[in-house]
Parts: C-alpha cells; structure tokens; sequence
C-alpha cells in the first residue's frame, strides 16, 4: 500500500515562560532539533492583549519595559538550557506581545513541530490544564508536541502510535516512525477497535459470531497501514498491539512505559465538525509521558 506524505520544514519552535516545565519541554525541543538536524526556535508570548481586554487600557511605558526584560530573561535562560541540551543546534529565540496561543499557531505555520510544557507560571500558565492547549493541537499547522509525565524514561522505551485508519491516524504513523528512527527505539502500533459506543449497540450474544471475521477485517487493516512505513523505515522493530479496548484506555496504559505517545487529533469514528477528538484530549490532560498529536494542512 502506497502513502501519502506529509511535509512539515522549519524548525523546532518551542512555546517559553521561564517555568520548570517550560525548561524541560526546551530540553526536549533541543534533542527534537537535534535528532531531525533543524534550527530550534524559542517564542515568549509577552501577551499584553491578555493582560489588558478590549484593548481599552494601554500598559503603562514603565510596565511594558519590566515585561520586556523579564521577556529576555525568559529567552536568555531557555537558550542556555537548549545549548546546554544540544550543543551545535542553532538557537534563535523571539518574543511577541500575541497571546501565547495566537503567536504559537502563527508560527506553526513555518515550523517542523511546536513543542509546549505541562504548566507554568506566566504567558504560557496552564497550557496543558484547560483549552489553549486543544486550541493550540486542534488549529496549529504542524505537530504540536506536549511534554509531560515523566520525559526521563530508560533509553528503551518505545515510542507508541495509535491507528485507526483514517487519514490523520497515517500522519501520525508517519510521525512515529521518525521519532523512532532518530531515538533508536521499536515503534508499538496500537489498534484499539471496540468501545463503550459498540457495546451499548450490539449485545454480545449477537456479536459473537462477527468477533472472528472482525478481527481479521482489523488486523488486516492495521498490516495494510504499516505496510509502506516498515519498508521506509527498514531498521525499526515495529510490535502490534492489536486489541479490543477503548482507544484513550490503552493508550493511556502505553503512556506508562513509552517515550512518547503519537495519534491524530482527530480519528474515524469522530464527528467532521469536531477539531479535536475525544483520545487525543484524554492524552493531552491525562498520558504518563509527552504526546504528538498531528493535525493535517488546513485544506485538508
């Protein structure tokens, strides 16, 4: 099976707010860079607009000049841990008075990833606790990886991908296979097909005798998804998680023991008008360790 493949150039950009967690989410964006052999970019959203509604009130020139040096305070110390990180990558960073969100989607414009952290304790406050950090994967041009959970896993650990099919599930394929090529590390592909929505529709009495041929029917469609990757990617171990369990339940299980967890924001049983699915938020409030959500160009 051929597939269709999706470019994403530029460099890594990632969101800073001087927190722990923005430090690390940094760190992360580092090696990002570094693996993919792409500039790394460091954005602090002043955010004036949010600090001052309707634009009614205009911040003060002593004020402005305080947000400013802590601004390049902020970039000043995220470049040291970024060099630190990654010696040789190539360090850019930039500031803006756009709300966090808002400069974060522009610049994916022209980014390979956005990389974001947990929390924080300014413009960036709360990215990953409510819903810039939705906003942020459901509208963003390039994947949006949010780091959190544990990010210091054994240097073993898989990165995992969720499939289902659709046409974002093979972005994601796509993704995972080159975080897996650059860190060196087998690749799990989990097709999770049965949920709470198909139980309640069909007992098990009279879906016992379909569970066979729909078995095939999945496993077959899981093989024909991988096919093309495995042969672009020769020299990684691909492992098959094949079961019948609620999507965002076994991905969360994954999370515990995975470097990173991949999907699409949205997957084939979601509704078209919805921008983000309900797995890929689960994932973003709830996974043990960072996740990449892939959302397709625009036109698509």
């Amino acid at each position: 099976m051929t597939h269709e493949h999706q470019e994403w150039t530029g460099p890594v950009v990632v969101g800073v707010d001087g927190s722990q967690p923005s430090l690390r989410a940094v760190r992360w964006a580092a090696h990002e860079a570094a693996g993919h052999g792409v500039a790394l970019r460091i954005l602090h959203a002043i955010g004036v607009p949010e600090f001052f509604p309707g634009g009614a009130i205009s911040p003060s020139t002593e004020l402005f000049h305080l947000l400013e040096q802590d601004s390049e305070a902020v970039m000043r110390d995220a470049a040291t841990v970024a060099e630190e990180a990654a010696p040789g990558v190539d360090v850019s960073s930039e500031s803006t008075t756009d709300p966090p969100v808002i400069a974060l989607i522009e610049a994916s414009k022209a980014a390979r990833s956005i990389v974001v952290g947990e929390s924080g304790r300014g413009a960036f406050t709360g990215l990953l606790l409510g819903s810039t950090t939705v906003t942020l994967a459901a509208h963003a041009h390039c994947p949006v990886i949010a780091v959190r959970g544990d990010v210091d896993r054994e240097a073993e650990a898989p990165v995992v991908v969720g499939v289902d099919g659709s046409e974002l599930s093979e972005h994601a394929v796509e993704c995972a296979f080159e975080q897996a090529a650059f860190r060196g590390v087998r690749l799990v592909a989990v097709h999770a097909y049965t949920d709470a929505d198909a139980k309640a529709l069909f007992s098990e009495t009279r879906m016992a005798h379909d569970w066979e041929s729909l078995d095939d029917a999945e496993e077959r469609l899981l093989a024909e998804r991988l096919a093309g990757w495995t042969e672009r990617y020769p020299d990684v171990t691909v492992e098959r998680d094949l079961v019948r369990s609620k999507p965002r339940e076994r991905l969360l299980e994954w999370s515990e023991s995975a470097c990173l967890v991949a999907l699409g924001s949205r997957g084939r049983g979601g509704f078209s008008g919805l921008l983000l699915g309900s797995t890929s938020q689960a994932l973003l409030h709830h996974a043990h360790c960072p996740v990449l959500v892939v959302r397709a160009h625009p036109e698509q």
